[in-house]
């Protein structure tokens, strides 16, 4: 059974082409030139939504995030496809619940691989990672051991769950109210709870502390760095 991808686009050209390029590749698409239509055509059934965000009539951000307050929509993957470049304008569309951001121009092949990926981690078909390693950490998620160029880091478990969310969606930010509901899943915790934590996992991975950055008005992400960068970071 073909996958269904709900492409969400005002522009026709970009649309039939993404359209084509989609269905070459064995997906059913469908298109929507408004986010009135899309949300429409989303509550029918879909298993990925490709977004576009200068929309008429609703924005495509406002899109984004009424696809995942929908009960029925709310697991579906999206893709921004937008030509709104900005660091601000990923970070926003990533925090109003996006699984990635592609901004045009791009590669067409490229984003079909990008949805095939996306269809793969919605379905489950990816094999959960086993920890990450790089030049600076070696982090075993299954005996929860972290160690910094060599040096081992003993963390509580939720800091060890804490910086396990940040290293998953590494380069990409999560908000204090994602964390809180992945990481606490606790209905009293407030946010001051995740500042706390941060503080405290920074303070034990001494140097691996500028790693991990704040944005502020945001939230916090993990920034993968060369073992010699002694670049600025956005800690508060």
């Amino acid at each position: 059974m073909k996958s269904r991808v709900l492409l969400i686009e005002d522009e026709p050209d970009v649309a039939e082409a993404i359209a084509w390029q989609l269905g070459k590749a064995g997906l059913d698409v469908s298109v929507a030139a408004t986010g009135e239509q899309g949300l429409e055509v989303s509550r029918r059934g879909t298993d990925l939504v490709l977004l576009d965000l200068n929309l008429p009539g609703i924005d495509g951000l406002e899109v984004c995030r009424m696809i995942r307050r929908q009960t029925s929509t709310n697991r579906v993957p999206i893709i921004i496809v937008s030509a709104r470049g900005e660091e601000v304008d990923r970070v926003l569309g990533l925090e109003m619940g996006a699984d990635d951001y592609v901004v045009k121009p791009f590669s067409l092949k490229e984003l079909v691989a990008r949805c095939r990926a996306a269809l793969r981690r919605s379905a489950g078909g990816e094999t959960p990672s086993e920890g990450y390693h790089d030049e600076n950490f070696d982090v075993e998620y299954g005996s929860c051991s972290v160690r910094f160029r060599g040096t081992e880091v003993r963390l509580t478990h939720r800091e060890f769950q804490l910086l396990r969310a940040l290293l998953e969606a590494r380069g990409r930010v999560l908000t204090r109210e994602r964390l809180l509901s992945d990481v606490w899943d606790e209905a009293e915790v407030d946010a001051r709870a995740v500042d706390a934590a941060v503080r405290r996992l920074r303070s034990k991975l001494g140097g691996g502390r500028r790693h991990v950055e704040t944005l502020v008005g945001f939230g916090y992400r993990f920034v993968v760095r060369p073992r010699d960068d002694g670049s600025a970071t956005f800690e508060s």
